[in-house]
């Protein structure tokens, strides 16, 4: 069975778990407490899902929800109070941080894997190899909506076809994560592309079209390489840098589009609820079996270290918001 189908199989698995667990409001106070929900990105997603399954083997009265509603769409819920975890590939806003504070959400920041972004073109793409983070704002800013229509437009070596984009929803950690280290500012991306949630239909209109251009989480590339050109970066120094092989992630020499993925975890979860806290622990004692099996990153060994001790003295906030992309994971945790 390919990658692609047992992913697809196993979010329908995923999204009846959620669903399941959503009609049992009968349930008592000693089943809720035994519950445990996660919602969040698209990016990461496979992971959660990994360890919910495994961990369901290991506990057969595990209740475990997974669903992926994109990483704004995670927070809205956490922040409610609606679910226990929130799966994201960007860090917490700070209008998040202020909603969650308004409902007396504490929330405990762990990372538990690293991602880059990749920038596909399509397969009969010949003359993009490499873009400079200034021909990717220009593509992708704002102040392009509307305007830069056409590869020409962004260097006028490019010929002058219509440039074609594909890019995750606006509400998305990725498309959060790209706007911000591309054009240096939030929510600053340009809105006249085609959008999606699932990052495979992205895929799918970049390899169907040939003047088209896109990005999307490394997995995503990985598992449809054969479809795709990988466009490489220039970074700070002017060498031009692709995510692949993935050390280039780990060593941030793929910079600036490197970056962790989360998981926001409840405070009040883990103090009340034993199902949480021992499914968390489970969480990171695990999840790097499965990291590279599902096309993203591990973290260093010093890593995981720290987030273990993070978790067990139970540190509230965030520290990677003053992260810049580059440094090392290691520096805020």
């Amino acid at each position: 069975m390919s990658f692609h189908r047992l992913f697809k199989d196993k979010l329908f698995l995923a999204f009846l778990m959620f669903v399941t667990s959503g009609v049992t409001g009968c349930s008592s106070a000693e089943e809720k407490k035994s519950q445990v929900s996660i919602d969040g990105a698209a990016v990461g997603f496979p992971i959660s899902l990994a360890v919910a399954e495994e961990y369901g083997k290991l506990k057969s009265d595990a209740k475990v929800s997974v669903a992926s509603s994109g990483t704004g769409g995670g927070f809205s819920k956490f922040c409610n109070g609606d679910i226990d975890i929130a799966g994201a590939s960007r860090t917490i806003k700070d209008e998040e941080i202020k909603k969650c504070k308004s409902k007396n959400v504490e929330f405990v920041e762990l990372p538990i894997a690293l991602d880059g972004i990749a920038v596909i073109a399509n397969r009969k793409n010949n003359f993009v190899k490499c873009l400079t983070i200034k021909e990717l704002a220009t593509i992708w800013s704002a102040k392009s909506d509307g305007k830069i229509l056409t590869w020409n437009q962004v260097n006028p070596k490019f010929p002058k076809e219509k440039l074609k984009l594909y890019a995750p929803a606006s509400d998305t950690g990725t498309f959060d994560y790209m706007t911000q280290a591309v054009t240096g500012k939030a929510k600053n991306g340009r809105t006249d592309y085609t959008p999606s949630h699932n990052q495979n239909l992205l895929v799918q209109g970049v390899s169907g079209e040939p003047s088209a251009l896109g990005y999307v989480g490394i997995s995503y590339y990985i598992q449809n390489q054969d479809k795709l050109n990988l466009v490489a970066v220039e970074d700070p120094t002017g060498k031009c840098e692709k995510p692949v092989p993935i050390d280039n992630v780990v060593k941030n020499i793929y910079t600036p589009l490197s970056r962790p993925l989360f998981i926001y975890v409840s405070k009040k979860s883990l103090d009340t609820k034993p199902a949480v806290k021992e499914f968390v622990d489970f969480y990171l004692e695990n999840s790097w079996k499965w990291v590279d099996s599902v096309g993203y990153v591990a973290l260093p060994d010093e890593a995981y270290v720290k987030v273990k001790q993070k978790l067990a003295t139970g540190e509230t906030g965030t520290k990677f918001k003053k992260a810049k992309p580059g440094e090392p994971i290691t520096n805020f945790i």
